[in-house]
């Protein structure tokens, strides 16, 4: 006598609803203890074999853990609807309160990318916790572009909008704007301040030679030319009458640091822009400020009082202060923050280019789903609140953090899955049941397109009933437990049994349509696709840097979807709608 003999199906049954329920409440992973504890609660005269019920339990949590999140869902909620309470959401994580707001009028924070390309979930996370922390301490939130290399990080055009309509999708607002680039007369203003007060020079030397008095820790020739000949020198610089290595302008720090990088560095340079014009100001300018020196202007002048950004900006942090210092300003404070890297995607914005100039022919625009990019993600049809609360749960940390995909997919799932409409799917190559002894009236099955949200309505499938006979297409998956088992359920319609295979397809015969019966010959539920009235389907699903096409069939409703709605398709996952043609839908695999 097997284990569920001895017990009989009423304690098996509460024991899967008791497995499948905790699996739901625990993101996928039932635990035996809880189950065991809570079947001995309800019945609790099986205490004295506690031990056999014990083996039983942990053998039908184990069946449990081995299905996919969302089978537990829907088998919870087709099985044992009663024991299915939606969980609270989680509240977002409290951010750490800003240091010093004391001293500041208005706290001012600020998100500065480079528009050279897209932001990915990396870049994100400072801009994100910015404008929070600006929205709730009521300060300001800035946006600057910083866009002053025009040669080795060369501006492109569209990134400027692009930035734009990520952080408005992500829902982060601005109070103030501004691109560095057309601010080239302020940096020259303050260069000239700079100057006058003794904090820079202009160096004439070449870089192999300056290297050596660096190295050295010895002043170059140029360092103590009088104010006067800096001022002329730099007027020389800005009418263009040096070529690109022939004059930088440097801030004089402490030669003696033990980090050379911190020794005297450059605060302008000479970019032929008649080679490398600017997007936005063309060849206007030949003199560029780097970004220490137009970040740390511009965090002085906009009053920014709290920076967030990348713990590799530590040393531009040190860098900026001697500008500071030579300029008696008051340094705003810094709050670094570890990297951020989501597993399985790209988020290195050089190794996205260079897969894009490599491999044009796979890889075809910024925002291919296989990145991280934002625009990859929301492309994908990941929601812009999934981003902001994976944001928020890392918080404010120096340590470095990697995101699994898994977590994302979770925190999406739950945000999808109250809206999402429940399609049925089969993946190719499908397999034709031809079902025998089915009763007149029975060919037409009208099913809600959500278990619990009813406001989405129900549609209707309609199959063609001929003198008794209909034929449906399922998964060819489902077919080999379909044998193995002898019964199966279609979803919503009918229970049949197996009866063999001809040369049409699979032969099977109609049992009842009643769930109950389905329940007793412990039939697995299955989708299904009248053979008669479908969509041909293409899913395009990412597999690390490869773009898999699965095809397969869906039911006819799918031509009512709008292009951009997320659908769930049992048993297979959730979709993103990319377009159609004809009668082929196209989407986008986002998760299961």
């Amino acid at each position: 006598m097997s284990m569920s003999e001895k017990f009989g199906s009423e304690v098996r049954d509460l024991i899967l609803k008791l497995a499948l329920k905790n699996a739901v409440d625990h993101d996928g992973k039932a635990s035996v203890k809880p189950v065991l504890g809570k079947v001995l609660g309800t019945m609790p005269d099986l205490r004295k074999v506690v031990k056999e019920l014990e083996d039983l339990v942990s053998e039908i949590v184990a069946e449990v853990n081995r299905m996919s999140h969302e089978d537990q869902i829907r088998l919870l909620r087709e099985y044992f609807p009663d024991t299915l309470v939606e969980r609270k959401e989680a509240q977002l994580k409290v951010l750490p309160p800003l240091p010093n707001v004391g001293k500041y009028k208005e706290v001012r924070t600020r998100f500065a990318p480079n528009p050279d390309f897209l932001i990915h979930l990396g870049n994100a996370r400072p801009a994100i916790l910015s404008y929070e922390y600006a929205k709730e301490y009521k300060g300001k939130f800035i946006l600057r572009f910083e866009d002053t290399d025009p040669k080795t990080k060369q501006p492109l055009p569209e990134a400027y909008s692009a930035i734009r309509e990520d952080l408005n999708w992500l829902g982060v607002k601005w109070d103030e704007e501004y691109i560095q680039s057309l601010r080239m007369g302020v940096y020259y203003s303050v260069a000239r301040e700079l100057i006058s007060v003794g904090g820079a020079y202009v160096d004439l030397c070449r870089r192999e030679e300056f290297i050596k008095y660096k190295i050295g820790m010895k002043p170059c020739p140029h360092r103590d030319a009088s104010m006067e000949t800096n001022l002329d020198l730099w007027d020389k610089m800005v009418s263009n009458y040096f070529g690109e290595g022939d004059a930088v302008l440097r801030v004089k720090t402490d030669l003696l640091n033990p980090d050379p990088s911190l020794r005297d560095w450059v605060a302008f340079r000479v970019i032929n822009t008649d080679k490398n014009p600017h997007p936005v100001v063309g060849s206007k300018y030949w003199v560029w400020p780097t970004y220490n020196f137009a970040a740390g202007v511009d965090d002085h002048l906009m009053s920014v009082t709290h920076i967030l950004r990348g713990k590799e900006h530590t040393v531009n942090t040190l860098k900026q202060k001697y500008l500071y210092q030579h300029l008696n300003w008051e340094y705003p404070e810094v709050i670094n923050l570890g990297r951020l890297k989501l597993e399985g995607f790209i988020l290195s914005k050089s190794k996205i280019k260079e897969l894009l100039a490599k491999h044009p022919e796979r890889f075809k625009s910024m925002d291919d789903i296989r990145f991280g990019t934002i625009a990859s993600l929301r492309n994908r049809g990941i929601l812009a609140e999934t981003i902001r609360k994976v944001i928020l749960e890392v918080g404010v940390k120096s340590s470095d953090a990697a995101i699994s995909w898994e977590n994302v997919a979770a925190i999406n799932r739950k945000l999808v899955d109250s809206t999402a409409k429940r399609l049925m799917f089969v993946s190719h190559p499908p397999k034709k049941v031809l079902i025998s002894s089915v009763p007149q009236g029975v060919g037409e099955v009208s099913i809600p397109l959500h278990p619990t949200n009813k406001e989405l309505g129900t549609r209707k499938i309609r199959t063609k009933l001929v003198e008794g006979k209909l034929e449906v297409y399922i998964d060819s998956h489902d077919l080999d437990k379909f044998k193995d088992l002898g019964y199966v359920r279609l979803m919503e319609f009918m229970n049949i049994r197996y009866v063999g295979e001809g040369s049409e397809g699979v032969l099977a015969e109609f049992v009842s349509t009643d769930l109950s019966d389905a329940k007793r010959f412990k039939a697995p539920i299955i989708q299904w696709i009248p053979n008669d009235d479908f969509v041909r389907v293409i899913i395009y699903r990412p597999d690390n840097l490869n773009l898999l096409r699965i095809r397969g069939y869906g039911e006819s409703y799918m031509k009512m979807l709008r292009v951009g709605e997320v659908v769930q398709l049992v048993r297979y996952g959730f979709v993103k709608v990319k377009g159609f043609e004809g009668n082929v839908m196209e989407a986008t695999y986002i998760h299961d």
